[in-house]
């Protein structure tokens, strides 16, 4: 089957700026506009997280024809009576389907390629590209090199060009080997016996000493909101906002002091809120990455 995720780009800001029950409309709107495309490309709905739609196609042309009418009836109809726009991953190839629900490497690819792609962006992979018919083949061009989750060797993303007019594209440069960052796995987050894990369903989480932080510390030289920590595309970022800065250990060796700045967070380390590990706190905070897809829906 083909698979294809799409989500609404930057809904957070529209809750922000707009207040939920505005926002939940348009969100709804949009979200209504992309399953009622399904049913004239022979798509099934599989089910809806949050602000994205997961569905199936029988081919990869169909899946290409949907992606491509999805884009242009939000960019056009504005659901909701508001401007928004989506961005789309979909791949091609074996499934796993258990009580009306898809598993396996390709729904993860799909919701890999959603990930990297920018608002108003359709990518897929080279194994779909290469089950296009000839005519559908013209409607995409490779754009970067990725090595997809379940998969040891490196391939094409491909974009496909869904407007009538790309007048405003941006060239290729196909002389550079541009190898987008993989699915290297989900963030657990650790501090005594309470787990928590940063993921595309889970994307940020927020410690502190304050009653209402996802990870709640006792140091009183923990600011009340002292950090946050971000999924970005597929990377993992500590963010500081306290007065005494966050120390950071990593696996050289080497600890980071944070102040009102960011840390990109890869492999494992630990993280001490306010004062260095030299100073022995109390409260030490563990990160590793989980090597299992962070995707996995």
């Amino acid at each position: 089957m083909a698979v294809l995720f799409a989500d609404i780009s930057d809904s957070t800001s529209l809750y922000q700026g707009l207040g939920d029950a505005t926002a939940r409309n348009i969100i709804n709107a949009c979200l209504s506009a992309i399953i009622g495309v399904l049913p004239r490309y022979d798509g099934q709905l599989v089910k809806t997280i949050g602000d994205e739609v997961m569905c199936v196609f029988p081919s990869a042309d169909q899946a290409v024809l949907a992606a491509s009418e999805m884009q242009s009836l939000v960019a056009s109809s504005k659901p909701g009576n508001y401007p928004v726009m989506i961005h789309i991953g979909l791949h091609y190839g074996p499934v796993l389907v258990e009580d009306g629900d898809v598993f396996g490497d390709t729904v993860n690819a799909a919701a890999y390629l959603t990930a990297v792609a920018t608002a108003d962006q359709i990518l897929t992979t080279e194994a779909t590209e290469s089950c296009l018919s000839a005519a559908f083949k013209a409607c995409v061009r490779p754009i970067f090199h990725a090595i997809l989750k379940g998969n040891a060797e490196e391939s094409r993303v491909y974009q496909v060009l869904w407007r009538a007019e790309n007048l405003d594209l941006t060239d290729v440069n196909l002389q550079s080997n541009k190898m987008i960052p993989g699915d290297t796995g989900s963030l657990l987050v650790a501090l005594d016996e309470e787990r928590l894990r940063i993921d595309q369903w889970h994307t940020d989480i927020v410690i502190g000493r304050g009653k209402d932080c996802d990870l709640v510390v006792t140091d009183k030289f923990a600011s009340r909101q002292h950090l946050t920590i971000k999924l970005m595309r597929t990377n993992f970022y500590l963010i500081d906002h306290s007065i005494n800065g966050t120390f950071v250990s990593l696996e050289s060796g080497e600890e980071v002091h944070v102040l009102r700045g960011e840390l990109l967070l890869d492999g494992s380390g630990q993280i001490c809120i306010g004062r260095s590990r030299v100073e022995r706190p109390a409260e030490i905070i563990t990160f590793t990455r989980d090597r299992r897809s962070m995707y996995r829906v």
